[in-house]
């Protein structure tokens, strides 16, 4: 069986009140850390290359040259896994919301089930805000047509593990969205490939420093777009889901 060497890459644009607090939480477990620094103003660069500096030999940083999108961010950081030989990813968000005392039952779940996406299933807390709560549920009906399956219980949570290999083959074939449209693409086009999900509950709170980069008009048409690809791309895919469907049953 080959080693688990998992790593942790953070997409990071304009968190500089939290940020330093997520990476204090992440350390704590002895597992690297990639932030993506996705052209953040002077002063979160500037509390990113502290970061980077303090920790040196457990923080990377990896700095775009302009904002690209919390998907390309995070490839951006898979791409510098991969080159460091990293098996997994664990991607967790930069703005307080994500438990990081959950990072160990993530990397268990994905130790023990090394072909499997681990993805977090959030436990909210009263911080969220309705609208955003019930907006979800679009989505989530979405991704149970998009894959004839309810395998998916929240595909837009941005705390899960990757297995390296089968994300880098996906973004080498085909292009995958780069903004707030990618945690909810690439999970339904890796399980189109035929990766496993297992879903792990999590709390959530939102978000510590009272920064959220959804835009919502610009998000929902993009992500509207996106479930529209998605969804003339699973008519051809009928017979193959159906037939997984039934070999798992």
């Amino acid at each position: 069986m080959a080693m688990f060497k998992p790593c942790i890459v953070v997409p990071v644009y304009n968190h500089e009140h939290a940020i330093g607090a997520v990476v204090d939480g992440l350390l704590r477990h002895n597992v690297p850390v990639i932030l993506v620094d996705d052209g953040s103003t002077a002063a979160c660069a500037a509390v990113l290359d502290d970061l980077a500096s303090t920790y040196a030999g457990k923080v990377t940083l990896v700095r775009l040259p302009h904002n690209q999108g919390k998907g390309a961010a995070v490839l951006a950081g898979f791409r510098r896994a991969q080159a460091f030989g990293y098996s997994h990813v664990l991607q967790i968000d930069a703005d307080g919301q994500h438990q990081t005392a959950d990072v160990p039952a993530f990397l268990a779940l994905a130790s023990a089930h090394p072909q499997a996406i681990i993805c977090g299933h959030p436990i909210y807390d009263e911080s969220v805000p309705k609208a955003r709560l019930y907006g979800r549920y679009a989505t989530h009906i979405w991704v149970w047509i998009n894959t004839l399956s309810f395998d998916i219980k929240d595909s837009m949570c941005g705390f899960r593990v990757y297995p390296v290999a089968p994300v880098a083959a996906l973004a080498a074939r085909r292009s995958i969205g780069r903004r707030m449209n990618f945690d909810t693409d690439i999970m339904v086009r890796l399980f189109w490939d035929g990766t496993q999900v297992i879903n792990l509950g999590t709390r959530v709170s939102y978000p510590t420093d009272g920064v959220s980069h959804f835009r919502v008009w610009r998000d929902n048409v993009m992500i509207t777009w996106m479930h529209t690809k998605l969804f003339f791309g699973m008519l051809p895919r009928i017979p193959q889901l159906l037939a997984r469907k039934w070999q798992t049953r």
